[in-house]
């Protein structure tokens, strides 16, 4: 039975055809994980110029708890150096991410062959992804930092196109930021962190209600899809940063009961350079019923008040530069500025002979968009 006639082949790691004499290539394991963490350093300080990289999320997606969905490989030359690593997202039905970190030393010839051969391999994988989830197609989708001229190229040649652009966004500590949630409090709408059991396990009731704000949230939003709710929790679990105590629902007053109307999740950034960590929105947002009553200026109070408690030193997070509710400049008044930008390419690609559906992306799952 051929690869592309067998079930199974979407869960096996990606072995590309066509590497350069004398190279190989191999599922990652626990012995790469230095190697890997000096690539991923090396990529970074060529296009930004700066080597500081998150280890334990390297780890977790490479061997830990974050490789569970992921699909890899790595790549090394005739001397056994690792030079590529080419990850394969299963990020939802529909949606696939691909993710490509190539040493900056090869040179654009070797860079050029290597990332078609392993991205026309990537789409492979994805189909057979889709296949197991009983669906004709998926959506690619990889992020691309803007000063990374390297991987825009590769991707070009790849077909994927231009969707969207991100700005990643930082706000400093300032003077006052544990007062704010008194000093900005608003009638009608209470913040509360997920409640916990005697055990510590949170409460699923309020899980579930974080998932349904962020969901109902962005279903009119560019490129949104539908994740289910073991998705979204096993996705957010495997950060290496994910804290329980770090999920917020904002629950507002409609006629005397008081339910949900908005909530975040976030988690702990690395120290940086300074040495003090930070805080970062994974997701926050409002239902469209409780916008208008200041609910995601109360989660986003809370979250900095948080953060000055803990003597962190900078909340971050990522917005659509065209979002719809104008959240980019919601956040600009409240302190946070833009410290780069990223681009979302997709490309969408469908298994040929099949009449299963494509999920249809809904109008942007994007975190950060709370309005």
């Amino acid at each position: 039975m051929s690869e592309q006639e067998d079930p199974r082949a979407g869960f096996l790691p990606i072995v590309p055809e066509g590497l350069p004499q004398g190279w190989s290539s191999r599922a990652p394991d626990e012995g790469d994980v230095a190697d890997l963490v000096e690539l991923v350093r090396a990529e970074k300080l060529a296009v930004v110029g700066s080597g500081s990289v998150d280890e334990e999320a390297i780890v977790s997606r490479a061997v830990g708890e974050g490789a569970w969905t992921r699909r890899q490989v790595v790549v090394l030359d005739e001397d056994g150096r690792l030079r590529v690593w080419a990850r394969v997202h299963d990020r939802a039905a529909g949606r696939t991410n691909v993710d490509l970190a190539a040493d900056p030393q090869l040179d654009r010839e070797q860079e050029q062959y290597l990332s078609q051969i392993l991205l026309a391999r990537a789409e492979q994988v994805a189909l057979n992804i889709s296949r197991g989830r009983a669906l004709g197609g998926t959506r690619l989708d990889v992020s691309v930092h803007e000063a990374d001229d390297r991987l825009r190229s590769m991707l070009e040649g790849a077909g994927y196109r231009l969707a969207r652009t991100r700005l990643q966004m930082t706000r400093g500590r300032q003077q006052g930021d544990e007062g704010l949630v008194e000093e900005h409090r608003r009638d009608g709408v209470v913040v509360r962190r997920v409640a916990k059991r005697e055990d510590g396990t949170p409460v699923a009731a309020d899980l579930q209600a974080v998932y349904r704000m962020i969901e109902e949230s962005f279903a009119d939003h560019f490129n949104s899809y539908r994740e289910s709710f073991p998705e979204f929790l096993a996705r957010l679990r495997e950060a290496p940063g994910h804290r329980w105590d770090h999920w917020w629902i904002a629950d507002i007053d409609v006629e005397g009961q008081w339910v949900p109307g908005g909530a975040v999740a976030a988690l702990v950034l690395p120290a940086d350079d300074s040495g003090s960590e930070g805080t970062y929105i994974d997701y926050i947002g409002v239902h469209r019923l409780a916008r208008g009553r200041g609910v995601a200026k109360s989660l986003l109070h809370t979250v900095i008040a948080d953060t000055a408690s803990r003597d962190r030193n900078r909340v971050c997070l990522e917005v659509d530069a065209d979002s719809p509710t104008g959240a980019d400049g919601l956040y600009e008044s409240m302190g946070w500025a833009t410290r780069y930008r990223t681009e979302s390419r997709h490309k969408d690609v469908r298994l040929e002979g099949t009449d299963d559906p494509v999920p249809l992306a809904r109008p942007d799952e994007h975190p950060g968009d709370p309005t």
